[in-house]
Formats: C-alpha cells, structure tokens, sequence
C-alpha cells in the first residue's frame, strides 16, 4: 500500500500545485484581511486549522473544531482541502501520515509541526491533571475547543478568558454552527485595562478551588513584565496543587517570527512578538529558572526542536502551585 500511495500521490500533488496556490490565496485572505476586518487575531485561525486538519487526518479528533471552522467568514476550508488533498489521499491510502501533519519523535520537531505537537502535548497534560481540578480555565482561548469536546467534564467549571471582540465572534459562530456553549462561563477582559481575576470572580470563578489554566499561544505576544504579572495573579488567585500551562518560545524563533513573511503578516494584523527565553544552550536549567523566580516549580516540559545544534524553539511546559 506504501508503493501505491507514492504512485498516486507524486502525480496528484504536481497537478495541484496550481491549486495549491489558489489555496494558500484564499486561506491568508481570510486569515489575515478578514480576520483584521472583524477584530480578531490572524492567530487563532492559524491554530483552529491546524486543529481541522488534524481531525480530518484522524489524527485528533476534534469535531467541535470542524463544525466551527465550517461557519467561519475568516476561515476558508476550501483553500485548505487544495493545498492539503493529495497529502490526504496518500494518507488515506498508505494508512500512514506523511510530512504534515505528523507525530515526530519528542525532540525532533521542525517548526511545521509546531501546532500539531504543541496542540498533542498540552492534551497530555490536561489529560493527567483536568481530573483533579475542579475548575479549567482558557486564557486567551481564541477558538480553542478544548471546552466542547472530551475536557468538558462533569464537575469542572468551564471558563473561556479573551478580549471582548473575540469572545462575541466566536459566541455567535458557536451559536451558527448549533454548538452547545451553555456549560461555558465567557469572560470578557480588556487586558490593557481590566483585571482578569476581577471579571473571572464576577464569572463565578472561585479562587479557592484548586484550578488548570491553559494559556497557549499567548506568552510570545506579551512582555516579560506581562507574562510575569498574569503568573502572578494566577498565584495570587489560585490554591496550591493549581496549575499553569504555557509554551514558552526561543529567542531565535522570535527573531524569526519578526522576519520575512511571517513578520509582516504579524505587522499587518499587528501582533508583535516579544517575550522569549534564551534556550541556546542549559535550556532546561533556564526555564526552571525562569518558572522558579515566579515561585512555581516545574512539572512534565516537552522541549521542541531540542535535538537541534540550536537548542529547542518553543516548550511546552506545567507550572505548579506549591
């Protein structure tokens, strides 16, 4: 089956090439020109799509996230079934995943799985700790469907935290798409100027119950200062045994996200990146460094990229409450 896929694919993928490009087209138009036009970051919709198709490789399943994406006007499934067919095919065929998306070996990840092995770490975690808290909470939650799918469980309180324009879009996409979002406590936060804990308490979160927080995708837009106060009002509002998930992204990386393409789709939607750790070398000694002098200590850490001369670009990693 491994030959005949190669068969069918080396020539589907030179016949869609020229598709390949309407697609990649259509896709930044949406991401990036109508995102901006709504209010909403580019972001999100580079990680709901790379959720999809890991759903529709079978490599997660994730309906929530196929069903929102399909109501999205910043989305564009179309110009994703063209520049990922022939890989789906072959896929299909083979029975195997090929070049992306994919499961690296931990340690091996190129910056193209990104998403997919960031999004496949963090589920681990939450996996271990979603049944030992009593309430979960999206900082920064974008589209993320954690909360609709198989997280959402009995005696956990759902809280969704982002800015007010994202949380009223995704609101009434969830609501176009026939999602169920009642369980779901939204909480709308000007971050520049609102307390965050103040509005998750008129929520009705409960700063006494111990808590996970997921906060991906989030610390590379902020300053250190910023990154550093929300860890501590996450300590200050959170009982000991309460965790925090984040990635943490390499200096190196954050240069390149400032350059060529990527830098000015993040000029054009101004999303400017900042906070970063210097993972070059003693990676590992650095991030519990940087966790411990914001007294939490470090739990499971997945490295990204650390077999690289480099050093890792990104980690995935648990801070703990003591």
């Amino acid at each position: 089956m491994s030959v005949l896929s190669w068969i069918i694919y080396i020539p589907l993928q030179i016949v869609f090439i020229p598709f390949a490009i309407v697609g990649v087209v259509l896709v930044s138009y949406k991401q990036l020109v109508v995102s901006k036009g709504l209010g909403v970051p580019q972001s999100a919709i580079e990680i709901l799509n790379g959720r999809w198709t890991m759903h529709i490789f079978g490599l997660r399943p994730d309906k929530a996230s196929a069903e929102l994406a399909a109501t999205l006007p910043n989305d564009s499934l179309a110009g994703l079934w063209l520049v990922l067919f022939p890989l789906w095919v072959k896929s299909r065929v083979s029975g195997k995943l090929f070049l992306y998306p994919r499961v690296p070996e931990p340690g091996s990840e190129s910056l193209l799985d990104l998403i997919t092995a960031r999004t496949l770490y963090f589920d681990r975690i939450i996996e271990r700790q979603i049944a030992q808290v009593e309430q979960f909470v999206v900082m920064g939650a974008g589209y993320d469907m954690r909360a609709y799918g198989e997280f959402n469980r009995d005696g956990v309180a759902l809280f969704e935290v982002d800015q007010a324009g994202m949380q009223r879009h995704k609101r009434e996409s969830l609501n176009k798409a026939g999602i169920s979002n009642e369980h779901v406590r939204f909480v709308e936060v000007d971050f520049s100027k609102e307390n965050a804990f103040t509005k998750m308490l008129e929520a009705g979160y409960d700063p006494g119950r111990k808590t996970l927080f997921l906060w991906e995708g989030v610390t590379l837009y902020l300053s250190d200062a910023d990154v550093r106060k929300t860890m501590r009002d996450v300590r200050g509002n959170a009982p000991a045994g309460s965790v925090l998930l984040a990635d943490i992204y390499a200096d190196r990386i954050i240069e390149r996200f400032r350059r060529g393409a990527t830098g000015k789709a993040l000029e054009y939607t101004e999303e400017g990146v900042d906070f970063s750790l210097n993972f070059a070398s003693d990676h590992e000694e650095k991030l519990s460094a940087f966790v411990e002098s914001e007294s939490m200590t470090t739990g499971e850490t997945f490295f990204l990229g650390s077999k690289n001369v480099k050093g890792p670009f990104v980690a995935v990693v648990e801070m703990r409450i003591d």
